[in-house]
């Protein structure tokens, strides 16, 4: 059996990140409830792969990598800063090299985080229409966290937390099949070694 591929992209270019906190929150919670392991992507670290083409067919092995796993990938869980009322160009320019039929009907988690509760309208007026023209599945609840939800860069908001469970939990409601596999190859796995 194949495992779930689960790739968090962090959109942030800047480390340490509470974005970035806060997408590795979602993939622990998905690792959790799925019994697969998931990938993050954070841009802090892989953007100057990405920056160095302006088109897919520039990019380099690194690159080239990066995009495959996100056009791979059956999950997506995508956050950003709220950087003047969208979400970041790194995030932006790594979408651009994504082919544009790669990501339909596959599940989305969005996240972001800012500095006043407005700045969360933007994963409704920017995220959701990207993943829109994708014709990816957003899932209804997103997450969205300020800095005063964050304790040295980690999640310490309990609402921030319910939120998470809430959006994993739409997951396996679009997903059912997955966890069943996951639990299944977790006791196979168990036999094999016993």
């Amino acid at each position: 059996m194949q495992d779930l591929r689960i790739v968090g992209i962090s959109g942030n270019v800047k480390a340490p990140s509470r974005t970035s906190s806060l997408v590795a929150a979602v993939l622990r919670q998905i690792e959790s409830r799925f019994g697969s392991s998931g990938r993050h992507i954070d841009l802090a670290v892989s953007a100057p792969a990405l920056f160095r083409a302006l088109r897919v067919d520039q990019l380099d092995e690194e690159g080239t990598e990066i995009v495959r796993a996100v056009e791979s990938a059956d999950v997506l869980v995508v956050g950003s800063p709220v950087y003047r009322a969208s979400y970041s160009g790194a995030l932006k320019h790594l979408f651009d090299l994504v082919h544009y039929e790669a990501l339909a009907g596959k599940p989305v988690i969005l996240a972001a985080t800012g500095g006043t509760p407005l700045h969360g309208l933007m994963i409704d007026h920017q995220l959701r229409p990207l993943f829109s023209f994708f014709k990816a599945l957003a899932l209804p609840t997103s997450v969205y966290a300020l800095e005063s939800d964050f304790n040295s860069y980690a999640v310490a908001s309990s609402d921030i937390q319910k939120r998470i469970r809430a959006a994993v939990h739409e997951l396996e409601l679009i997903v059912p099949h997955a966890r069943t596999l996951a639990l299944a190859r977790a006791e196979e796995q168990s036999r094999l070694s016993a």
